[in-house]
C-alpha cells in the first residue's frame, strides 16, 4: 500500500455508491387478452423494485400479433401515467427499470432515452423484446461482427445485440434464444416476448437474480394460471403473487396457457454458480429473498459478525440509512450495545440544480441524512454501513456526527474492502478510483476522519450470507468486487478494469 496522500480524492462524492444495473419484470396473464391488466401488474412491479434503477423506465405488452411499448426518463411514477398504460393491452408485458452501466454518456438526454428498455424491433421472426440485467463482457466483439455482417445499431446499450443475435438466427423463438445466449458470455437475468408467451432466463453462472411466481385468482376461476418475473421476490408481494422458485443459472423457462416448461441453456456445462453476494449487502431490498437467503437475515448476519470481529467500547450503535439498518440492528445485538436511529434519512430527495456556495459544509450529505444530536452528542458512537467506496460520503457522515456533539465515531462496514470494480451489470468506480485499492484500513481511517474503522472480512461475509462452514474459496458465490476473482473471463483472461 502506497503512502496516506489525503489530496488523493478529492470532495466530491458523486459516485460514492456501488449502483446495481437493472431491474426486469415479466408478466403472462391468460385474462387479459384484450385489456391492460398485464401492463398494469409490470408497472406495480417495477414500482416496487425502483431502487435497483432510477434512470429510466419502461413496459413493452402485447399478444404476439403486435407489441406496444412505452419508455421514458426518470422514476417509475414519472414516466407512467394512467393513460400511457391504457394503451397497452395484451396478455404478456416486460419491464425495464435502469441505470446506466454499460451504455453510452448519461448527461446525454437523447442517448439516455434511446438506451432505455426494454429494447424492441420487428424482424422476419415477428416483434421481439427484451429487458436485461446484467452486462455481457464480449458485447463489443460481437457488436463489431454484426455490423459486419449489415446490423445497424441504434443504442448503445449490449441488450441491442441480444436482439440482433436473436433476430439473425432461424426457429422459434425459443431456438432462437438458445442459440443467441449460446454466443454471449457475461451476466444476464433476462426477461423476453415476441410470439405470445413470456421467457425467462439466467447466465450460466447465475450472477444476477430472477425468480418466478404465481398470480392470486379466485377459487371458482377457470382457465390456465398467470405468472410472473422479477429481479426480487419483493415486487411479487405488492401484486398479492405467491413466490414459487428463482431461475436456475443457466435455465430458460418458457410461460404459456399449458403452464411453465424449463429448458437448459447448452453451454452450461463447467461453469461455476457464482451468484452475486453484493445482492444481500446492499443492492436488494431487504423484505426480499434472494438466491434462497431472506435479505435481513443475511444483513443481520453480516452485522453480528462484524461486532464479533471489531468490537469496541462505545455507547451507541447507529446505521447510515436505509441500507445499513438491518446490519447495525445485528452489531447492536452482538455487541449489547443500544441501538439507535442517530441519522434520519430524507426520502423525497431527487436531484436539485440549486447549490449554495461553500459556505453550506457537505451540502449533498446533508440532503440525505440528518443527525439527531439528542442521540449522539457526548456519545461514544459505532456507525454501521454497507460499504466504503471512494471514501468521500463516509468522511462527510463522520464529520457530521462529530458536528452533533459525537465524542468518538467508529466506523464499521458490514462488507470487506472493495479493492475492484464489477463487469457483471453493476455501475462502479473503476479501480483507480476505489480508495481501498490504494491504502489500507489505517490510511482509509485517517481519510475519513474516523477514531477507528473495521471491515468484515470475506470469511465472515460468506459465512453470513451462504451459511456457517462456507470459505470464500468455496464456489457458489461472485465476491470479485472485493477479492479480483472474476468468475466470468474476458477474452481468456481475468477480468481487469
Amino acid at each position: 500500500m502506497r503512502a496516506f496522500d489525503p489530496d488523493r480524492f478529492d470532495d466530491d462524492d458523486t459516485g460514492d455508491r456501488f449502483r446495481d444495473g437493472c431491474a426486469v419484470v415479466g408478466v403472462y396473464d391468460p385474462s387479459s387478452t384484450a385489456q391492460t391488466e398485464a401492463a398494469k401488474l409490470a408497472y406495480l412491479m417495477l414500482y416496487a423494485l425502483q431502487h435497483r434503477g432510477q434512470e429510466s423506465a419502461g413496459i413493452v405488452a402485447g399478444d404476439g400479433e403486435a407489441l406496444k411499448r412505452k419508455v421514458g426518463q426518470g422514476l417509475v411514477a414519472d414516466v407512467f401515467a394512467e393513460t400511457d398504460l391504457a394503451v397497452l393491452p395484451g396478455r404478456v408485458a416486460i419491464g425495464h427499470a435502469r441505470y446506466a452501466t454499460a451504455g453510452a454518456d448519461s448527461s446525454d438526454p437523447d442517448s439516455r432515452l434511446r438506451d432505455a428498455g426494454p429494447v424492441y424491433a420487428r424482424c422476419q421472426a415477428g416483434p421481439i423484446a427484451v429487458a436485461h440485467n446484467g452486462n455481457l463482457v464480449n458485447a463489443e466483439a460481437l457488436k463489431a461482427q454484426l455490423e459486419e455482417r449489415g446490423s445497424i445499431f441504434s443504442s448503445s446499450v449490449d441488450t441491442e445485440v441480444l436482439l440482433h443475435l436473436i433476430a439473425s438466427t432461424h426457429g422459434t423463438l425459443l431456438e432462437r434464444l438458445q442459440k443467441c445466449l449460446k454466443q454471449v458470455r457475461g451476466a444476464y437475468a433476462l426477461t423476453v416476448t415476441g410470439d405470445g408467451r413470456l421467457y425467462g432466463m439466467r447466465d450460466p453462472s447465475g450472477v444476477r437474480p430472477l425468480v418466478l411466481g404465481r398470480m392470486a385468482r379466485d377459487v371458482d376461476a377457470e382457465g390456465p394460471d398467470g405468472y410472473v418475473l422479477a429481479s426480487e421476490t419483493c415486487a411479487f408481494d405488492l401484486i398479492g403473487a405467491e413466490y414459487l422458485r428463482e431461475i436456475e443459472a443457466g435455465e430458460i423457462v418458457m410461460i404459456d396457457d399449458h403452464g411453465v416448461h424449463s429448458h437448459r441453456l447448452d453451454n452450461v456445462e463447467g461453469l461455476p454458480v457464482a451468484t452475486c453476494i453484493f445482492e444481500h449487502v446492499y443492492f436488494a431490498r431487504p423484505d426480499s429473498v434472494v438466491f434462497g437467503k431472506a435479505v435481513h437475515d443475511a444483513r443481520r448476519s453480516m452485522g453480528r459478525q462484524l461486532a464479533r470481529e471489531h468490537r469496541v467500547d462505545a455507547d451507541v450503535v447507529i446505521p447510515v440509512p436505509d441500507s445499513g439498518v438491518f446490519a447495525a440492528m445485528g452489531y447492536a445485538e452482538e455487541s449489547g450495545l443500544p441501538f439507535a436511529l442517530g441519522l434520519v434519512r430524507n426520502h423525497y430527495v431527487g436531484r436539485t440544480f440549486i447549490e449554495p456556495e461553500q459556505r453550506i459544509r457537505h451540502f449533498g450529505v446533508k440532503l440525505k441524512l440528518n443527525p439527531v444530536r439528542g442521540i449522539l452528542a457526548g456519545k461514544r458512537v459505532v456507525v454501521v454501513d454497507d460499504s466504503l467506496v471512494r471514501g468521500t460520503t463516509s468522511k462527510k457522515i463522520v464529520d457530521m456526527i462529530r458536528s452533533a456533539g459525537a465524542a468518538e465515531v467508529h466506523l464499521r462496514i458490514s462488507a470487506p474492502m472493495t479493492t475492484n470494480p464489477c463487469f457483471y451489470g453493476v455501475d462502479t468506480p473503476t479501480k483507480d478510483e476505489l480508495i481501498a485499492s490504494h491504502y489500507d484500513v489505517d490510511g482509509i481511517c485517517r481519510f475519513v476522519k474516523a477514531d477507528s474503522l473495521g471491515y468484515l472480512s470475506r470469511a465472515g461475509l460468506h459465512a453470513a450470507v451462504r451459511g456457517e462452514g462456507v470459505t470464500p474459496q468455496h464456489p457458489g458465490a461472485c465476491d470479485a468486487c472485493f477479492s479480483g476473482d472474476y468468475p466470468i473471463s474476458i477474452g481468456g483472461h481475468r477480468a481487469r478494469r
